[in-house]
């Protein structure tokens, strides 16, 4: 006998002609965060106050690296073509260096959300940074959390007005800091500033510094948590980094549910204080479980820890976990240790990989030669044949000294034949190349008529380059082309 079914499906309503459909865009709650104290907003102000003191200080510092090359400590001049970075001066030709140095960036940011999540949304990031700075500037002007609710819903008024402009005026500063110490990593600091203040600084650093001020005033003081949430791309990333085993902020909802008073037997540890949620700066509730939005900054589990050392529960209601650490304390069993957490398979190898990077570079950076040359042979013509019937190839060379001082260079040539070598407006084969600088130099090489090298298609060469005074020597190798060798 068929089955009766329990309930009729249920019939689509047609919408009315007059009736608009629901609308998909929900406006943004602005988010008040409480002010807490414990461990972990300790360390994020002291991250704080160290990123935000290395940028802004660090174009003033000063190096000497003599009359010849700029005095500032870390410089990107772009007008140059290089990058300062205390004793370290890349060029050009060496960016693999910055690229290496990225690669490390990169491994370095999967490390540490492979073993902890994301920390660096929570501590270093320069929005987190910015934003924390512009809350608590907002604390300082308009009060805590309840205070700045209050203002926000009423209506504007003389000292609606009155702290609303001395907030933004701060933000405005804070943000007009942050653009001009960006410049100043582009050019001399003290230069730049005096040209800054007198009004004769590039129309660039103007337009720049006026870029970033309002970037930072819109990003730190309004998008806030928005920024995080639907512009950054590492929240959708990060969770290729993570596994079972990472590290990250959960609510151990087997401790603290059911929720309510502690008097009532039956309840878990958890109040329902809505403390948790009062301080995150991105307004989420953890006890929902893991959240896209969520920066695992920490404030929430020193919320929680103040409230659970008031009412006499154990600690850690909301805390740093893994999802293996879940099911052993669902059974009742401890959890791993912090550091089988962080020592496994995928963390271990991420280290092995940053560690191989960054060794190279500085076997690369102690190996490099402090002078170097490229060749370029001549095409047009291919070679010229001489009024005594010798065949000459001409080549450009590039000269670089990257030492602080004039340097003397020697060239010579060898090949499996002979070849006589003249450098063009200079007598002798020595040339003093400047300081820092590479000079171009036009070469040429003869091979005597019905020799093998002129009469062959082309020869082997290798071009040599002597300092004088040092035992620095570099080469490069080329082609000298014969009689054989003909477009025609």
């Amino acid at each position: 006998m068929q089955r009766q079914q329990d309930s009729a499906p249920a019939r689509s309503t047609p919408v009315s002609d007059t009736e608009s459909p629901p609308s998909l865009y929900a406006a943004r709650e602005p988010i008040f965060p409480r002010r807490v104290k414990g461990s972990f907003r300790t360390m994020k102000w002291w991250i704080m106050a160290v990123t935000l003191g290395i940028y802004y200080i660090t174009p003033w510092l000063r190096w000497d690296r003599g009359p010849a090359l700029p005095d500032q400590a870390v410089l990107v001049d772009l007008a140059n073509r290089r990058f300062f970075f205390f004793m370290i001066e890349i060029w050009p030709h060496e960016f693999y260096f910055v690229a290496g140095l990225l690669i490390m960036a990169g491994l370095g940011l999967f490390l540490f959300t492979s073993a902890a999540g994301r920390v660096w949304c929570g501590y270093a990031c320069p929005q987190t940074v910015w934003t924390d700075l512009f809350i608590l500037v907002e604390r300082w002007i308009e009060g805590d959390r309840n205070a700045r609710l209050r203002l926000h819903r009423q209506k504007w008024n003389a000292e609606k007005v009155r702290k609303r402009a001395v907030k933004w005026t701060v933000w405005l500063l804070i943000g007009l800091a942050t653009g001009g110490a960006w410049i100043f990593y582009f050019t001399d600091a003290p230069t730049l500033l005096g040209d800054l203040v007198t009004g004769q600084a590039h129309p660039i650093a103007y337009t720049t510094m006026l870029t970033l001020t309002l970037t930072t005033f819109a990003f730190g003081g309004f998008a806030r948590e928005q920024i995080c949430i639907y512009a950054c791309p590492w929240p959708r990333i990060q969770a290729a980094m993570v596994d079972e085993d990472t590290l990250t902020i959960g609510y151990r909802d087997w401790r603290g549910e059911p929720r309510g008073k502690q008097n009532v037997a039956g309840n878990g540890d958890c109040i329902d204080c809505m403390a948790c949620v009062n301080v995150c700066p991105m307004g989420i509730d953890i006890r929902d479980g893991q959240q896209m939005a969520c920066i695992t900054c920490g404030l929430c589990i020193d919320a929680c820890n103040d409230v659970m050392d008031k009412i006499g529960k154990p600690r850690d209601l909301i805390g740093y976990l893994a999802l293996t650490d879940e099911v052993r304390e669902r059974a009742g069993q401890p959890p791993k240790s912090v550091w089988a957490h962080v020592f496994r398979p995928r963390t271990v190898m991420y280290t092995v990989l940053w560690a191989g990077v960054g060794i190279g570079l500085v076997v690369a950076l102690f190996l490099r030669s402090p002078i170097d040359v490229n060749v370029t042979p001549v095409r047009n013509p291919t070679y010229v044949t001489l009024s005594d019937g010798s065949i000459r190839n001409a080549y450009d060379l590039r000269l670089r000294n990257m030492h602080g001082a004039d340097a003397l260079f020697t060239l010579s040539v060898t090949s499996e034949e002979p070849l006589a070598i003249a450098l063009e407006g200079v007598e002798g084969l020595t040339v003093t190349v400047p300081a820092n600088e590479t000079m171009s130099q036009r070469v040429y090489l003869t091979a005597t008529p019905g020799s093998e090298a002129a009469d062959d298609d082309r020869t082997e060469v290798r071009f040599w380059i002597a300092e004088e005074g040092t035992t620095n020597r570099v080469h490069h190798d080329t082609v000298f082309n014969g009689k054989e060798n003909d477009d025609d």
